[in-house]
């Protein structure tokens, strides 16, 4: 009969921390690679509104305590880090509009506000951690893709709060000039409240026409 492996076996599990750390950074370091960013962007799947992205170097000897991705964060937990974040990292933030994002696709438009954040640090990174599938292009340093990067690295944790804390005040702010569509309570997702909102009065022009249900096919 075959052994079963306990549920909570470290085989199982020994490469996934609970939470984000440090160890991708060190063995970048270990190989000659300082400073190390972290970079991610918010805002891939609304129907409106710019994509977000953010580029973190993290001082290992100030690093906010609480890192973690941010979707799994309340509000003011990321508020609260995003203001620490501020105070202690090296941080550089980029946008492209739901006009870019119709003009090229979300993906392009995304890796392309990464690549403008990460070029834009004041400090110039050596090496650079993404979370996601893909490095962008143009970097004048090498990177490494993470799949759930937010969830396994402090300095992706650190620009997923960045990110996602900026995108949110830019859609909050986005609702005094379109009060119609509620952005400050759904930052452009596809909520009953948003489509209402697009039904009754039709699209802004922060809305991206390249999606579903507002494109045209």
């Amino acid at each position: 009969m075959k052994a079963r492996t306990s549920p909570d076996s470290p085989l199982l599990f020994e490469d996934i921390p609970l939470l984000p750390d440090f160890r991708l950074e060190l063995a970048a370091r270990k190989a000659g690679h300082w400073p190390v960013a972290g970079a991610d962007e918010a805002g891939r799947g609304p129907l409106a509104g710019p994509v977000v992205a953010a580029a973190v170097i993290l001082d290992p000897e100030r690093m906010p305590e609480g890192l973690n991705d941010s979707k799994q964060l309340s509000a003011a937990q990321r508020e609260n880090l995003f203001e620490h974040i501020l105070a202690t990292a090296t941080v550089s933030i980029a946008s492209s509009s739901s006009i870019r994002i119709d003009e090229t696709d979300i993906r392009k438009a995304s890796l392309d506000a990464m690549r403008r954040a990460i070029c834009s640090l004041a400090i110039r990174a050596s090496y650079v951690l993404t979370d996601g599938l893909d490095v962008p292009a143009g970097l004048h340093c090498p990177g490494k893709a993470v799949v759930k990067g937010d969830s396994r690295s402090v300095s992706i944790a650190a620009a997923s709060i960045v990110a996602k804390v900026t995108r949110d005040r830019m859609m909050a702010r986005a609702h005094t000039v379109f009060p119609a569509y509620g952005f400050n309570s759904h930052s452009g997702y596809a909520t009953a409240v948003h489509r209402a909102g697009i039904e009754q009065h039709g699209p802004c022009s922060l809305h991206r026409m390249s999606f579903r249900p507002l494109r045209r096919e």
